[in-house]
């Protein structure tokens, strides 16, 4: 039970400092250093844990300090239009990523340490579901003249092609499937992304004047030699649809042994319309709970026609069930197995108690031993037992050995990716082996991003892709590639929103302007450092007793019960509303960046410490310090809640 607001306020019992902090622990220190009254406030720009957890390098701080309107847009546009421009920016799939991403951002977001994290997921759909209502679109940069070929139509081909059209780069994208989207159309139940909304999202990208080669696979019906004559760089972005079978007795050549990819392609292709009577799958990632929860919705037919078992619809292409199917379905009996125990398990924790809520049986802590054939050469049962793990190797347990029926077993265990006709790329292992910046070793003008280097998260393959479309762009422009920042992000720039509310810096003349200082002119912004390429802002900076504890805005989810599940396609998520939204945006304490609290102001004693002029404020430029008042008392650093300010400068 959530423990009631009042008491939540009653209960605070956080402190910036404890007893005996304001004394010396060496009479040495406290003689001969006595205070550092010489260091003045700095004004420090760091990057929060957040975006630091985000593969993809969200400005989620950004974004939602739009959401709440602390940082506004320029003259004319509106808030939501302008939130959906700066989460674009690096991942131009908020719709979809704000439904399904496991959101490692939430896990290191500092209000955890205060009460429980920001609902980053939840703004992020509002943002992506208001956009596509709103209609809104990208813009494509100028025509440099040069064409990338682009092989691989999911998130992280259809991510790069976003952002090499935002460079002005022509872009042709191949994909072998006969619609876009990748992992996202064929990998995960449209239920949870629903097809309207995913298609709406890749449409807006191919809009950008994306040219489309469907149904067309590079190395087999168009060489790899063809397509680097046309074209002046490639980005390889095939994704991993190939899943990797159990290396146990019994698994190869048994016909109702399948993998976990192929199965969710033949539910989301919409060819295959029921599953067995017993099923299990072998997992404990995002991947198996999707697939025993298909399962439960799918059901079986008790009477089953030998060319209508699933495992024929899956491993065929081309076979499909009737609908009719689908209308005389009964429940199945559907077990996920999971070699670490619950708490250990890869798939999300919400995701593990939806499937228990519709009826999925979960054995965490088993492994499987033999699968056990019957006379007609098809699977019938699996051997399982009990284990604990030694890192990544699972021990069995002696004297636990059991026997789990079974009509169908689908190993979700990893997968990899189909190299054929692309040897020449192969590392060995069915991936493509990548350096530091995205590029392929040994082969001049060929680039990769995504699943195919290791497969991983959604967002962290459309990362990959925005790092690979930047080293694309200096490869076509001849620059020499850098080393990319230690905080790889896609960072906040002061100098940009200067610029875009037309405060940009003067001009600077050294041969007139006065280089002993920089507080007073209007060349330079005199006491911002930009430290979000180097440093995650941690907790321990922030005076976190400023936060009063304030519940989550939860998204509720329609979650079907073991009762209900058969046939129940519906979308689980019900989405906040805008006044749900912005009153979470809210809950963001703008780690390493001021939220115009006004603390520094009004607890300074000596004044210096004052509010930019209204006609010369945007967000990061809300405060400045007149040095000459300035005592170096440290109240500012102390009770400044974002940890903006730090007291260095003098040093």
């Amino acid at each position: 039970m959530a423990t009631p607001s009042e008491e939540m306020k009653k209960d605070i019992t956080w402190r910036r400092y404890e007893e005996g902090d304001d004394q010396w622990d060496d009479w040495t220190d406290m003689i001969f250093v006595q205070d550092t009254s010489h260091k003045c406030p700095t004004y420090i720009h760091r990057t929060p844990p957040c975006q630091g957890s985000c593969p993809s390098g969200h400005d989620i701080r950004g974004w939602l300090a739009i959401v709440r309107e602390q940082e506004k847009p320029v003259e004319g546009e509106e808030w939501q239009q302008y939130a959906f421009e700066r989460a674009t920016g690096s991942n131009p799939f908020p719709s979809m990523m704000g439904r399904v991403c496991p959101a490692p951002c939430q896990d290191g977001c500092n209000r955890n340490e205060v009460e429980d994290f920001v609902g980053i997921n939840s703004v992020e759909q509002f943002i992506g579901d208001n956009a596509i209502e709103q209609g809104f679109s990208f813009t494509a940069g100028e025509d440099t003249g040069k064409k990338v070929a682009v092989i691989g139509g999911g998130p992280a081909g259809m991510a790069a092609a976003f952002q090499l059209r935002r460079m002005g780069h022509a872009v042709t994208l191949f994909d072998e499937n006969k619609e876009l989207g990748g992992m996202m159309r064929y990998g995960i139940p449209g239920y949870r992304i629903p097809r309207d909304k995913l298609g709406a999202e890749l449409q807006r990208i191919v809009d950008m004047g994306v040219e489309l080669r469907m149904e067309t696979r590079v190395g087999k019906d168009v060489a790899v030699a063809d397509v680097e004559k046309e074209y002046d760089a490639l980005l390889w972005a095939l994704g991993c649809q190939s899943g990797r079978g159990l290396p146990i007795p019994g698994w190869d050549d048994t016909p109702n042994s399948v993998s976990g990819v192929a199965f969710l392609k033949a539910f989301n292709e919409g060819r295959m319309k029921v599953t067995a009577d017993k099923v299990i799958c072998i997992g404990g990632g995002d991947t198996s709970i999707d697939v025993v929860s298909v399962a439960r919705r799918l059901g079986h037919i008790e009477h089953t026609n030998p060319t209508d078992r699933p495992e024929l619809v899956v491993k065929d292409g081309f076979v499909a069930h009737d609908a009719a199917n689908a209308a005389a379905a009964q429940g199945s009996d559907v077990t996920l197995t999971s070699l670490f125990v619950k708490a250990e398990m890869m798939a999300a924790e919400h995701e593990i108690s939806d499937a228990t809520t519709e009826g999925v049986t979960i054995l965490d802590g088993v492994m499987p031993l033999e699968v056990i054939k019957g006379e007609d050469g098809r699977a019938k049962a699996l051997r399982v037992c009990d284990c604990t793990m030694d890192g990544m190797t699972p021990i069995p347990t002696e004297g636990t050995e059991r026997v789990l029926e079974a009509d169908l077993i689908v190993a979700a265990i990893g997968q990899g990716g189909d190299m054929t006709g692309l040897e020449d790329f192969d590392n060995g292992r069915g991936l493509i082996d990548s350096d530091k910046l995205y590029q392929i070793p040994g082969k001049p003008g060929h680039f990769v991003a995504g699943d195919i280097i290791r497969p991983h998260l959604l967002t962290t393959a459309i990362g990959q892709a925005s790092i690979a479309s930047e080293s694309i762009d200096h490869y076509l422009k001849h620059e020499e590639q850098g080393k990319r920042p230690k905080v790889d992000v896609h960072h906040f720039s002061l100098l940009e929103k200067l610029k875009e509310a037309h405060m940009e810096p003067e001009y600077f003349d050294k041969t007139e302007s006065d280089l002993r200082g920089t507080n007073s002119a209007k060349y330079a912004v005199h006491n911002f450092e930009d430290r979000s390429k180097q440093e995650i802002i941690p907790a321990d900076q922030l005076f976190l007793g400023y936060f009063e504890p304030t519940a989550r805005n939860i998204r509720n989810e329609e979650v079907p019960s073991s009762d209900d599940v058969l046939g129940h396609f519906k979308e689980r998520l019900i989405p906040l509303n805008t006044e749900q939204v912005q009153a979470e945006a809210k809950r963001c304490m703008s780690c390493g960046m001021c939220f115009e609290c006004d603390n520094c102001v009004i607890f300074c004693p000596q004044d210096a410490v004052f509010r930019v002029k209204r006609g010369e404020s945007t967000i990061g430029r809300y405060v400045d310090t007149d040095y000459s008042k300035c005592i170096g008392c440290h109240v500012c650093t102390d009770v400044c809640p974002t940890g903006y300010i730090q007291m260095g400068l003098g040093e």
